[in-house]
């Protein structure tokens, strides 16, 4: 009876998960929001060949075996499960992206992975290598994805204010569990192989289900990263990161210039206080101080030593200090402090405030109040 049971529960996680990723694959295709539009193309496609893992055994459980063919087509597309997330990333970061020659170089594991799978017909030391390649070949995408968003996270503050839900903090959650996934699924088929034999993958189905919920919740709520006008984003793709900036010694600005737009920028924040724009990015700032983007972007990392977000963030804290400080703003709620100094949500004012202050809100509205 136990044993039915959990066989029950195995055909029924399996068809939710295979159930979600589809679904969440053609969501995610048609793109409603109509956002990220080449980024989500390959996401898509991602999530339709990582379904691909579990078709053949939802088949069987309805009754419907696959023949030799169909089961050679299905595992023959899923060595793009990575390539596919791996360019979904690459365009989410760079949405004017043009493929390269080098770009090739993804292939040469997939042909490798082909010859294997077809030999392996009738070689079963050619199948089982090439099942290893294709549970292997996701690691190193997933790691050089990891890194990839780690850089875009630095550029990004480089030319937004407001990072939430456009930093692909989802992508990085999304890689590291699949990545951990990955590596528990391996450790467990050497376990079932070498150790004891167990028939059920019940554990490993219900890690994956988890990790298709949270990424169809996150890959949902995307916001546009870049303009829609090709220029805007062209100039904002072209900026450097502050680090970049720092090795680059090509002056942007005179020195005769240089500390009266320090000063002309100071008195702009401080009178029109842009910042109070939740929106504000690093083009609505050049085009206030007539500057262009990299103009600015100099400015801001040779004359104050900070990013586009550091800068701005800095303001709007100390609006909020004000705002916690001042007797006849009582009736405002930290949502409304929030809002009123140019963040788009508590959770991103706590974070910030938390970071320039050591102190939450709340904790340093208390201790105001006790002085």
């Amino acid at each position: 009876m136990e044993e039915i049971f959990f066989e029950n529960l195995q055909t029924f996680v399996l068809v939710l998960l295979y159930g979600g990723l589809v679904l969440q694959s053609f969501i995610v295709l048609v793109n409603p929001m109509n956002v990220n539009k080449r980024a989500n193309f390959f996401f898509g496609l991602f999530l339709f060949f990582w379904s691909s893992f579990w078709l053949l055994n939802v088949l069987k459980f309805c009754g419907l075996p696959p023949n030799e063919l169909f089961t050679f087509l299905i595992q023959s597309l899923q060595i793009f499960t990575p390539v596919s997330l791996f360019f979904s990333v690459v365009f989410f970061i760079n949405p004017d992206y043009g493929f390269k020659k080098n770009d090739l170089v993804c292939l040469i594991i997939p042909v490798i992975y082909w010859i294997l799978l077809f030999n392996g017909q009738h070689n079963p030391a050619s199948y089982s290598a090439a099942m290893l390649i294709d549970v292997s070949h996701n690691l190193p995408y997933i790691v050089i994805i990891y890194f990839k968003i780690r850089h875009y996270q630095k550029r990004i503050k480089s030319i937004s204010s407001s990072t939430e839900n456009i930093n692909l903090q989802w992508l990085i959650k999304l890689t590291v569990l699949l990545f951990v996934t990955i590596v528990i699924t391996v450790w467990y088929e050497f376990y079932n192989a070498f150790v004891y034999k167990r028939h059920q993958h019940l554990l490993m189905d219900i890690l994956y289900l988890l990790i298709v919920y949270i990424s169809a919740y996150y890959s949902l709520r995307q916001k546009e990263i870049y303009p829609a006008d090709k220029k805007q984003r062209a100039e904002l793709l072209s900026v450097k990161t502050e680090n970049e900036a720092q090795a680059d010694k090509k002056k942007l600005i005179a020195d005769d210039d240089f500390e009266n737009l320090k000063q002309h920028l100071k008195n702009l924040m401080e009178t029109q206080k842009p910042f109070l724009d939740g929106e504000l990015n690093l083009l609505k700032l050049a085009d206030l101080m007539q500057l262009n983007v990299h103009q600015l972007s100099y400015l801001l990392n040779n004359g104050f030593g900070e990013n586009f977000f550091q800068f701005v963030n800095k303001y709007r804290v100390a609006q909020a200090k004000k705002l916690l400080q001042d007797d006849s703003k009582t009736n405002l709620s930290m949502l409304g402090i929030a809002f009123e100094s140019g963040f788009n949500s508590k959770t991103t004012f706590n974070t910030i405030f938390k970071k320039m202050t050591n102190l939450t809100p709340s904790e340093f509205k208390k201790k105001h109040s006790t002085l």
